[in-house]
């Protein structure tokens, strides 16, 4: 019996052994060969986008509520002795870029006047929203601001050293800042000082007022839309004008613009995605794909009545599109008559190019910007990431124009695969790998491209990498 135990432990004993050798080959493997072939990495789940819910980002909206600086106890800057400042009248119920620069020049002149910017949440348009109405956890249709950015604008800390208060939510501002402790600003009151007047002078005129303002908490009360169409500090009239420009030196330096930082729930969504991108090819110079991609936004369907609209208003770029530094600008023949058939089809043409022409535009600028940009030997851009809401033939028929032209590996948002928190905030996706992109094309009256154009310009990319149609 003895032997027999002795040899059954012996057998456990060479079994464990083997089990410890196979494990460690593994792992010896898996770190001495680290480049595997892209059809082994991790593929993350499919989801079916018609059976998702939308995200309650119940995690999120407790760490957004517990953020360090809603206390009352702080001392000053902040807690119930600090200083507050609240945009009443940010636009709502808009597209998110509509509302994001102004959000960022909102935190900006917030900062400025030394107060704690107050954040909101935002806002969906019911038609943009990617579930019914009826499907929202909330009265209104919401996601959390922390979902879709990061940094000191959505509450993250300032610099160390720096004595700014901290922003705060919306929520905590109904604690911290009682009605009847409240300055109001109504901007029927101010708007007409300065209505048409550039773009740092509108700033230099609110910080004035706001910080003469004793009382702790100041709120910007917007006008009724009788009296202002866009009742906004810094409204439409002036981020589609050249107007906002003298606003770009402070602004783009600002801890507002220089902390700003993409959202943990965005970075997730990027991260899963990401082996879309993985370069085939074992002779490249790099494997990073971004160093080696374009991204082009191209927005279809019923952009070609958006653009028609724009031509006829006379519009011109939006925002910092409109910065001189850029190639590309709307230079229109003078001799063009407003509104004329001449003048459309420039509109047109510049607004909603056709697949030969976003084809032969590619081209054009992955030329120059190789032309002009000094690196590795070798240095390409062979990877497309395409941010379009266009499906079908028309779009497959441009990729195969493109991988004709020299670009190996097309990727477009509808390839991305999404749970209910990447549809939320598939915008900003879109966003940040065209942010990281090598060569960024974009449309020069969205403000979608603007944004877009504003982090690039601040991460430090050069101006040829960002061009217009």
């Amino acid at each position: 019996m003895g032997h027999i135990l002795v040899r059954g432990a012996s057998q456990r004993l060479q079994f464990l052994v083997l089990i410890t050798a196979c494990g460690l080959l593994y792992l010896w493997f898996s770190y001495a060969h680290p480049t595997r072939h892209p059809s082994s990495l991790p593929i993350p789940p499919k989801y079916d986008k018609k059976k998702l819910p939308p995200p309650p980002y119940e995690r999120l909206w407790k760490w957004q509520e517990n953020l360090p600086q809603h206390n009352l106890s702080l001392p000053f800057p902040e807690g119930r002795t600090g200083r507050y400042l609240k945009f009443s009248c940010e636009v709502k119920l808009l597209g998110w870029n509509n509302v994001f620069n102004e959000l960022l020049m909102n935190a900006h002149l917030a900062y400025e006047t030394k107060r704690a910017f107050v954040f909101q949440d935002y806002f969906w348009k019911e038609d943009y929203y990617p579930w019914p109405r009826s499907q929202s956890y909330h009265r209104d249709i919401l996601t959390p601001l922390n979902a879709l950015i990061a940094g000191p604008t959505a509450g993250g800390p300032w610099a160390p050293g720096d004595d700014t208060p901290r922003s705060v939510s919306d929520d905590y501002w109904q604690i911290v800042c009682p009605v009847n402790e409240r300055k109001r600003i109504y901007t029927r009151d101010v708007k007409p000082h300065i209505r048409n007047s550039p773009g740092d002078e509108i700033f230099a005129y609110w910080k004035k007022l706001i910080m003469d303002a004793p009382e702790r908490c100041v709120e910007i009360v917007p006008s009724s839309q009788e009296e202002d169409n866009y009742p906004q500090v810094f409204d439409l009239w002036l981020w589609g004008s050249s107007r906002i420009l003298p606003l770009w030196e402070s602004f783009s330096k600002s801890p507002t613009s220089l902390l700003l930082e993409t959202s943990p729930v965005v970075k997730a969504v990027i991260a899963r995605n990401e082996y879309l991108f993985v370069p085939r090819d074992r002779a490249g110079w790099t494997i990073n794909p971004y160093d080696r991609m374009m991204a082009m936004h191209i927005r279809r369907g019923d952009f070609k009545e958006a653009c028609l609209r724009l031509a006829y208003w006379n519009s011109t770029f939006y925002s910092w599109n409109l910065l001189p530094s850029l190639p590309d600008p709307l230079d229109l023949p003078l001799h063009l008559g407003w509104n004329t058939p001449a003048y459309n089809d420039i509109i047109i043409q510049r607004c909603l190019p056709d697949a030969k022409a976003i084809v032969e535009k590619a081209k054009r600028a992955r030329e120059q910007y190789l032309a002009g940009h000094v690196g590795p030997q070798g240095r390409n851009l062979d990877i497309m990431y395409l941010l379009t809401n266009e499906k079908g033939a028309w779009l497959e028929n441009m990729k195969e124009a493109l991988r004709k032209d020299g670009w190996s590996m097309i990727v477009t948002s509808n390839d991305l695969e999404l749970d209910s928190e990447g549809m939320d905030v598939s915008m900003a996706v879109d966003m940040d790998i065209a942010r990281m992109a090598s060569v960024f094309i974009g449309n020069g009256w969205s403000s979608f491209t603007s944004n877009i154009v504003h982090r690039r310009l601040v991460d430090g990319k050069p101006p040829i990498s960002m061009r217009f149609w």
